[in-house]
């Protein structure tokens, strides 16, 4: 073959390996909004304009967390040491909702001071791109997960191990990492007891596994509440939306919607002051 036949082909071998090349993103614009969804396909983040939260003071009876994770935020806000968060425990107690809630009380305090990103579940592999996209904006950002947790034939944890400690590269200054679970290890009892039982070496294997959740410096537990607790919630929404009803009646309301469900949480007397609001013919 000649050089005049050669030229051609390698120009396309040429071409076609640039095509191959990662494409480089522009840093991201996050003056936009205070809120971003991350969508892995197409490498966007989608503003939200409002984000759907509470007022912190509305969550009651989680105070210990409510404080230590608005403290940990404050101080990563101004630029101090501050730990990646795991809130842990019962469903419908206020997890995500406290993220969300923590997010906006320091937006009110200094306007503008934190981005919420949140990634799905089914994105974590794109993690590490999502971060370099992160690390190169000017803004501070809360990286969320609701809902995180691993099955059996999930890898896709090791990345997010490396992620957030243990990498070259590690977390971004400008980023902290908060996730929801009703798992404490993120990985169900019976995959870590399997482990276990049919591994040459079960210490190890198991050490793996629930080692994800020692990356996070803290372990935020959420426990189900008692009936006290859940009428203060009741209580407590009542009077920010100026509902009204006999205090008897209420709590006698407020108890049978529970037992209804077969469980008392903060997401159930929140269904439960939706239902009374739309009685009253409020909106919420």
């Amino acid at each position: 073959m000649s050089d005049p036949d050669l030229k051609p082909l390698l120009t396309r071998i040429a071409d076609a390996l640039e095509g191959l090349q990662p494409a480089t993103l522009p840093p991201a614009d996050l003056a936009s909004a205070d809120a971003f969804v991350w969508h892995a396909q197409g490498s966007r983040l989608q503003p939200v304009p409002d984000v759907a939260h509470v007022d912190l003071a509305l969550l009651v009876g989680i105070d210990r967390v409510r404080d230590t994770l608005l403290d940990n935020t404050r101080r990563f806000t101004m630029g101090h040491a501050a730990n990646n968060a795991l809130l842990w425990g019962a469903r419908g107690m206020g997890k995500s909702s406290l993220v969300k809630a923590v997010h906006a009380a320091i937006n009110k305090e200094t306007p503008g001071a934190l981005v919420l990103v949140e990634i799905h579940r089914e994105d974590i592999p794109t993690l590490p791109h999502l971060l370099t996209v992160l690390a190169a904006a000017p803004r501070r950002c809360i990286l969320f997960c609701d809902d995180l947790s691993f099955d059996t034939a999930d890898t896709s944890y090791k990345s997010l191990k490396a992620v957030l400690e243990g990498g070259l590269e590690g977390r971004p200054a400008n980023v902290i990492f908060y996730a929801t679970s009703n798992r404490r290890h993120l990985m169900p009892r019976d995959m870590i007891e399997n482990e276990r039982s049919t591994a040459i070496n079960p210490s190890e294997s198991v050490e793996e596994k629930v080692s994800l959740s020692d990356r996070f410096g803290l372990w935020l537990g959420f426990h189900s509440c008692n009936q006290e607790e859940y009428l203060a919630m009741i209580a407590g929404y009542v009077g920010e939306l100026g509902l009204r009803m006999d205090a008897d009646q209420l709590h006698a309301e407020a108890i049978e919607w529970s037992m209804t469900r077969g469980a008392r949480s903060g997401r159930v007397a929140w269904q439960f002051i939706q239902d009374l609001a739309g009685r009253q013919g409020k909106s919420v």
